[in-house]
């Protein structure tokens, strides 16, 4: 494994366009909502963190408000500090950038490790680095043998309330392996961080958490701990689903809800040209989770029992959404993907929106 910080011999791209964070006059409007209410607050772009990226695809924060971003195909993770600079601290050769696979999801934890979600030619794998001098250091495989495809490699990387790694992986475009127990496709995994079972996992020999996933790219949690996670559909249906210990979603078996009594039904269903959605957020009471094909904000009520009144904002204002992540400042950081190959870029993209809720 080669990870080059900004030291490296290779010719280093460009670094994209900083704008500091302004308050426009000029909001836009959000779709008219599904939800029945609109008591909470409407998502506001206070403006823009950073412009000139190449398809953001996972951000979190150091303990001193630095934000790190993966770029999927430039193989690059970047460093936003808190006054708003940015700087290339790694390049990650192992990645081998194809369709949906290349550098994928990061996440932040004790001491400064960084864990990042990468496709090679052979698989999808969880590589663990440090930050430490200004950049990332040498870094390990932890878990690797994740199927990998030209489509639906997961990649989402998020730390439980539990203090453990859990992992989004795909199905690959082989639709089987996320019924089969004994692939790492298709599933959530939940791992130490050295990239072993967790302790209380279903079959204590394995990484595996939940199965019958199609392509899981949100992991968040609320404030009473508990587990949502936002998956793509085939033909018909996106869902958000509530996640728990051992169950099973369904996939292939099943799109949406209405399977048999073995699968878990979703608690919200959208058609796919409303969401295709990727990144998921919790914030005061409500998870936010970005639309690629649907470009808008998903805001979804989850205070009581069920997930309920999703409400959308910005709809088609800019384009392919994907990370959306709750930043130090109690704000949301929202990137778009107009660049990922399926997007219609603009001006500055991709970038990063610094949203408020007001």
């Amino acid at each position: 494994m080669a990870l080059a910080a900004c030291g490296s011999d290779e010719p280093e791209p460009e670094i994209p366009r900083v704008t500091q964070p302004t308050t426009s006059a000029d909001d836009p409007t959000p779709s008219a909502p599904t939800g029945s209410s609109d008591a909470a607050g409407r998502p506001r772009v206070q403006g823009t963190v950073a412009e000139g990226l190449s398809v953001p695809w996972g951000i979190d924060f150091l303990d001193d408000g630095t934000a790190l971003v993966t770029e999927r195909d430039t193989r690059r993770v970047l460093a936003i500090s808190t006054d708003g600079q940015v700087s290339q601290v790694g390049l990650i050769d192992e990645a081998a950038p194809d369709g949906e696979g290349g550098l994928l999801g990061l996440a932040v934890g004790p001491d400064r490790d960084v864990f990042l979600y990468v496709t090679t030619e052979d698989d999808n794998r969880v590589l663990r680095t440090r930050f430490a001098g200004g950049g990332l250091g040498p870094a390990e495989v932890i878990l690797d043998g994740i199927p990998q495809g030209v489509t639906h490699d997961g990649g989402r990387l998020a730390f439980g309330p539990d203090g453990y790694l859990y992992v989004s992986t795909g199905e690959a475009g082989n639709p089987d392996i996320a019924q089969d127990p004994e692939s790492l496709g298709g599933k959530i995994l939940r791992i130490t961080t050295d990239g072993r079972p967790a302790p209380g996992n279903p079959d204590p020999g394995s990484p595996v958490w939940t199965s019958g996933h199609r392509n899981v790219q949100g992991l968040a949690w609320d404030d009473r701990g508990r587990m949502w996670a936002s998956e793509f559909g085939a033909q018909t249906r996106d869902e958000l689903n509530l996640v728990e210990k051992g169950n099973n979603y369904g996939w292939p078996r099943v799109e949406g809800a209405g399977g048999a009594p073995e699968f878990t039904d979703p608690h919200l269903v959208w058609p796919v040209e409303e969401a295709s959605p990727s990144g998921l957020a919790h914030l005061d009471g409500h998870l936010y989770m970005a639309g690629l094909r649907g470009e808008r904000l998903w805001r979804i009520d989850v205070t009581g029992k069920e997930a309920r009144d999703p409400t959308s904002f910005f709809s088609g204002e800019y384009g392919r959404l994907r990370p959306v992540v709750a930043a130090p400042d109690g704000s949301l950081w929202v990137a778009t993907s107009n660049q990922d190959g399926r997007g219609d870029p603009r001006p500055g993209d991709d970038r990063i929106l610094r949203v408020t809720v007001q």
